[in-house]
Order: C-alpha cells, then structure tokens, then sequence
C-alpha cells in the first residue's frame, strides 16, 4: 500500500471519530482557555445507577477501613481518575483542610440523540473549591458547586466515590448529559498487575465488616435502628457488583469491590457508633449466652 493510499485512510478514519463525538467546554465566571486533552475517552452510561497508582500505593485496607483524610488526599493528590478506570478525568489537589479540583472532565452521549457521545472539559481560572462536610457516612465528604452539575465525593485510598444521582447533569449549550456518579479511580488496565494483592485486601475488609456486622446484629433485638442496618446489609452485595459492573477490568483485579467494601465499613462502624452503648440488660444477656457456650463446650 503507497504511503499517500494510507494517509488517505487515515484521513477517513479521523473525520469518522470526530463525527461520532462532540466535544465542548464549560467556562465558569473569569475563565481561562483550557489546556489541550490528551487520548479520547471511552463514553460514561448515565442511564446506569450506580491515576496510575496501584492498589499497594492507594494503601486503605480492611483493617483501617476509615483511612484518615490526610491519608486519603495524599493518595489522590495530582494523579489522573477515571469514572470507573476508564472515562472522564478528574483530578484533585490539597489536604485535609483544603481540595480543589484542578479537572474536571464529563463523559456522556447526547441529549437530542443519545447515539452520540459528547465530552464536556470544566474549566475556570482558578480551580474549582471543595469543602469539606463532615463524614456523614464515614469518610470524608466534599461538595463542590459545579454549574449544572454539583458534584460531592467521598475519600478513601487512591479513589473517590462518588455518589449516585437521581437524574443526569444537563448541559443544554453542548447538548450533552452525563452521569458522574460512581467509582473515580485508576487506569483498570493498570490495576491487573495488583490482583493478588487486591485480593487479600478485600478478604480484610470483609472480614472487619462481618465483625461490625455481628455487633449490630446482636443489637437488632433493642434496636429499629440497628434491625434497619441489618436488612440494608442483606442488598449490600447486589448494590456493590451494579455499580462496579463496568469498572475497566474489574473481573481481573476486583479494585472496585474491594474499595466500595471499605466504605461499606466505614458507614457500618459509623452507624454503630450512632446507635450508643448496649443496654446493661442487654450486656448481661449477650455475657450469659457466651458463658452458656463455654460451659457446654467443656462437658465431654
């Protein structure tokens, strides 16, 4: 093939790509020119609910399931995140006591024919505040006021989750809709490499939620709170393998599991905390059962 026939070819190609995806620019208040992107984007599904750092970088395991925020930022700061390790970009900078989001990229498809994926790059002079509300699930919760798409994440280890919105974010100017509720996290091709060590991370997370689990089940009797928590737990799975279905690779490494597990953990022990101490009569009780169980252990 003569080289003028191939970069015919390529010419094709390009004028194909460009006519399948729409891409546009939010400019907030004061805004400057965004910078150039790199490689396109695989689109996001907004119609679902639902950073090269490694898994061994990212650092949160079971045992320490809350992380703390320092810890959490540290991990995050100025490494690239992709909505489900494979769309979007958005990328954070700061501490415990202040985040910015220095980009923010949007994958989504068309408003007036959902067949077209369109990308939309948020983008202003200076970068985009997050303030920090608290750990109302039990990490640390920013919010940050993005037009026509306000946006909160939770911090854990080398990820950020974000919650899952009822309706799309609309931005009518580029005729696109996105839905950026979900997993933020690395590369799900570069996380193949940390299977092994995903794995034995989550069997930690599992198992310090079984154990806060099996102290506030021993609360539901006295408790409509902690009897609420139990039921919720029993749709914990399903609701962990829908919003991580369509994480890059996720069958491989089971990043996303293992992440959405530890802030399972962090809410649970969260909750346990709110519902108080035991009742004495409760306290003596579970002490009977537990000395009944010995006793008859012993007797040949």
């Amino acid at each position: 093939m003569t080289r003028p026939f191939r970069c015919f070819i390529c010419a094709l190609f390009a004028a194909a790509v460009a006519a399948s995806e729409t891409r546009a620019q939010l400019t907030l208040p004061g805004a400057a020119p965004a910078e150039a992107q790199g490689a396109k984007v695989a689109p996001a599904k907004p119609k679902h609910k639902s950073s090269g750092a490694s898994a061994t970088e990212a650092g949160s395991s079971g045992k320490d399931a809350e992380a703390t925020p320092a810890a959490g930022i540290a991990s995050l700061a100025g490494r690239p995140l992709m909505l489900n390790g494979k769309s979007g970009l958005l990328q954070i900078s700061g501490d415990d006591k202040s985040v910015t989001i220095d980009k923010l990229q949007l994958v989504g498809e068309g408003v007036s024919d959902s067949s077209q994926r369109c990308v939309v790059d948020i983008v202003g002079e200076t970068p985009i505040e997050a303030t920090n509300v608290g750990r109302p699930d039990g990490l640390e919760r920013y919010e940050a006021k993005v037009p026509a798409c306000p946006i909160s994440f939770d911090v854990l280890g080398g990820a950020l989750l974000v919650p899952t919105q009822i309706t799309a974010c609309v931005f009518k100017a580029a005729d696109c809709q996105t839905a950026p509720g979900g997993l933020w996290g690395p590369d799900g091709a570069s996380l193949v490499g940390d299977a092994a060590k995903i794995v034995k991370e989550r069997a930690a997370a599992e198992k310090a939620m079984g154990k806060i689990l099996h102290t506030i089940e021993d609360r539901a009797g006295d408790s409509t709170q902690a009897a609420d928590l139990v039921r919720d737990q029993n749709a914990f799975a399903g609701q962990r393998d829908e919003l991580c279905r369509d994480y890059a690779k996720e069958s491989v490494h089971g990043y996303c599991a293992l992440r959405v597990t530890e802030a399972r953990v962090a809410l649970l022990r969260t909750r346990l905390d709110e519902l108080g101490p035991a009742t004495a009569s409760k306290a003596v009780s579970e002490k009977g059962k537990k000395a009944k169980s010995k006793k008859g252990a012993k007797q040949p």
